[in-house]
């Protein structure tokens, strides 16, 4: 009989589609991932990898074993998202992946009020640019600017966010010539990279980073015009180049699995998000 957490690390390393990238994952070494693979391989007495210089490569049972390894792996986390979902009190952790700008400007500076409504209560909040998988329990709940698509979520439309241009006080007073602030080549392609460059029309990124917080810093020191949502914008206190200009808007959306959706740890940071995001758009 195989060991079934073999199968989970050669299932992550399969999806993860190197050494390195899934011992991140699973947070151990790459040595220990390839001890796991080749317990797999003695157990089953199948080849799943051809060891190569810088790469496993999976063989055509190994493709075959990581989809028994996936679906056993969906299995598990179906049978804990009914688990979670049967409990009745506000107690436990709960994960919620947002766009850093959320999570850092609406939502953590309210978590104390989380924890003295709900002490039981422990909160994970993930900082990420791209939707974790709810599925695979990456996250619990998730903020996007974009509506799911996935049939197993539920999805609740917080409202809409603006998006305008800012720059500070100091830098309008001394420039006409603006130059802009934007993202670096990992959000090309992105909503608002692509309306930025079209207000642009053609002059200069000065500045690109992946981060929206740290464009915000930079244009509150007068490196240029940034395209922020006016939550951020005031907490820079960066001003719009025209308030009653144009503005691009993104509609925000909650979404959790279907099957916690009616857990009360769950429904309470559900609650909770809403109160700290609506005001706010």
């Amino acid at each position: 009989m195989f060991d079934w957490e073999d199968l989970r690390y050669f299932a992550l390393f399969a999806r993860a589609g190197s050494l390195s990238a899934a011992a991140r994952l699973l947070r151990v070494d790459h040595a220990t991932v390839a001890r796991r693979i080749a317990a797999l391989e003695t157990s089953l007495n199948l080849k799943l990898v051809d060891r190569r210089q810088r790469a496993y490569v999976l063989t055509d049972d190994g493709r075959r074993v990581a989809d028994f390894g996936e679906h056993m792996n969906q299995s598990s986390f179906a049978l804990e998202r009914f688990a979670g979902g049967e409990q009745a009190l506000v107690q436990g952790e709960v994960i919620v992946s947002s766009p850093p700008a959320f999570a850092g400007a609406l939502i953590a500076p309210h978590v104390s009020a989380l924890n003295q409504r709900h002490p039981l209560l422990k909160l994970r909040l993930i900082g990420a640019k791209s939707r974790a998988s709810l599925a695979r329990r990456e996250a619990d709940i998730a903020i996007s600017l974009m509506r799911p698509s996935e049939p197993t979520l539920v999805a609740r439309r917080l409202g809409q966010l603006e998006f305008r241009l800012y720059a500070s006080p100091a830098y309008l007073a001394r420039s006409s010539d603006y130059v802009f602030i934007g993202y670096d080549d990992s959000m090309e392609g992105s909503a608002q990279q692509d309306w930025l460059l079209e207000q642009a029309d053609g002059r200069p990124l000065a500045l690109t980073s992946n981060d929206l917080r740290i464009q915000a810093i930079a244009a509150a020191g007068g490196a240029g015009v940034v395209l922020l949502p006016a939550f951020m914008a005031a907490e820079h206190d960066l001003v719009a180049l025209d308030p009653n200009g144009p503005c691009m808007t993104r509609e925000v959306w909650l979404a959790v699995h279907e099957d916690v959706r009616n857990a009360a740890h769950i429904r309470a940071v559900m609650d909770f998000i809403a109160e700290c995001v609506t005001p706010a758009l």
